[in-house]
């Protein structure tokens, strides 16, 4: 059975060879269309709609001739009736959900300003581009969930990546039980069938731990992340329970919130209550650089009377004087992967949740 299309050459007698060009007929002040692409490729117009749309169906060797014939003619697809019959909108939301703030500015210039978010985000796009699917950032808190969960039923997105990792969201259950495919970025709070990517979080925090003691540090303390995020309290009891097993028990501890601000503040509490620490684990690197100016602030040298280690390896630890010293969590792989589990749930529906956790590993700097 043939695909191709009888009809006239480009002279008006026989049949055109699958492949032939036509740019002598193009117009170049005329947008290509799908006819012109099926001239090209010596096809029919059918055949290059399903091409385009994905279908299966269509040979190997037919897929290769119409993706040239549409390079050649510079065709673009309608997004909107390529949606029509695919059922499909392109575009997948990277939400990221945050606890109710008093100031909701505050929150909007975290996820701009924090390098996590940054890396989540160059992560999750540079493996949805190669697919020609668009990524859409949207940030919220319990205030505004109904707009998010109106925005997804709506059927822009084809999917969700979610930021979400405190112990009260409910956005992770909404979203499972709309069915839109989802995956999220850490172990959900509660039990939920549903795919998540992490890394192993208190295995971070032991490293954290093992490296100041191999500095000879023994009066050691940490500056917490929120303690009501399972992130927060995992490297927590990671780093406790690792000294717990050295012999090094009741460690000092201070629950941060994730900023640099939060990181100093929490800082200088820290050493007025325990100026002996020689040894400091702060959970976050952007934490960890607010810290760091704490200490200095009080006169303390780095690493010589207290040595620092943080935890994500951003651009943060390259801002700190010293050079921090930190657990590197490999955010932009771990991104990536949310996007590949998130288009092969889309790609077929009711597909088991996977789950998946990166292993993180010590980068020694200057600070420890």
């Amino acid at each position: 059975m043939t695909t191709g299309v009888a009809g006239g050459g480009v002279d008006g007698g026989g049949t055109r060879p699958q492949g032939a060009a036509i740019t002598d007929r193009m117009n170049p002040r005329q947008h290509p269309t799908m006819d012109q692409v099926a001239e090209a490729a010596g096809v029919s117009r059918a055949t290059v709609s399903r091409v385009i749309n994905g279908a299966p169906s269509v040979d190997s060797k037919i897929r290769e001739i119409v993706q040239r014939a549409i390079a050649e003619t510079g065709y673009v697809p309608n997004v909107a009736a390529r949606s029509l019959v695919t059922r499909r909108s392109n575009s997948v939301a990277l939400v990221i959900s945050e606890p109710d703030r008093p100031d909701n500015h505050s929150f909007l210039n975290r996820i701009f300003t924090d390098p996590y978010f940054g890396r989540i985000t160059a992560g999750a796009t540079g493996a949805l581009r190669p697919h020609d699917i668009h990524l859409v950032v949207i940030p919220t808190d319990s205030t505004d969930h109904h707009q998010v969960m109106r925005y997804l039923r709506q059927g822009h997105v084809d999917g969700v990546l979610l930021i979400s990792s405190h112990e009260h969201d409910t956005l992770p259950r909404q979203v499972h039980e709309l069915g839109i495919p989802a995956v999220v970025s850490a172990r959900p709070t509660s039990p939920i069938a549903v795919s998540y990517v992490d890394v192993d979080q208190r295995l971070g925090a032991r490293l954290a731990a093992e490296r100041l003691l191999t500095r000879g540090c023994r009066r050691l303390a940490t500056i917490s992340g929120p303690l009501d995020i399972p992130s927060g309290l995992d490297r927590l009891e990671g780093f406790r329970s690792f000294l717990a097993n050295r012999g090094l028990g009741d460690v000092p501890a201070v629950e941060g919130d994730f900023t640099r601000a939060g990181g100093e503040a929490a800082a200088r509490r820290l050493l007025a209550e325990h100026p002996d620490v020689d040894g400091l684990f702060v959970a976050s690197d952007l934490m960890a650089e607010g810290a760091l100016r704490a200490v200095q602030d009080l006169g303390r040298r780095v690493p010589a009377d207290l040595a620092v280690v943080g935890f994500d390896d951003s651009s943060a630890a390259l801002d700190c004087r010293p050079l921090l010293t930190t657990v590197r969590q490999p955010v932009e792989e771990m991104a990536a992967e949310m996007a590949e589990v998130l288009l092969a749930h889309i790609a077929t529906p009711g597909r088991l949740p996977r789950s998946v956790t990166f292993q993180p590993t010590l980068v020694v700097r200057d600070s420890a």
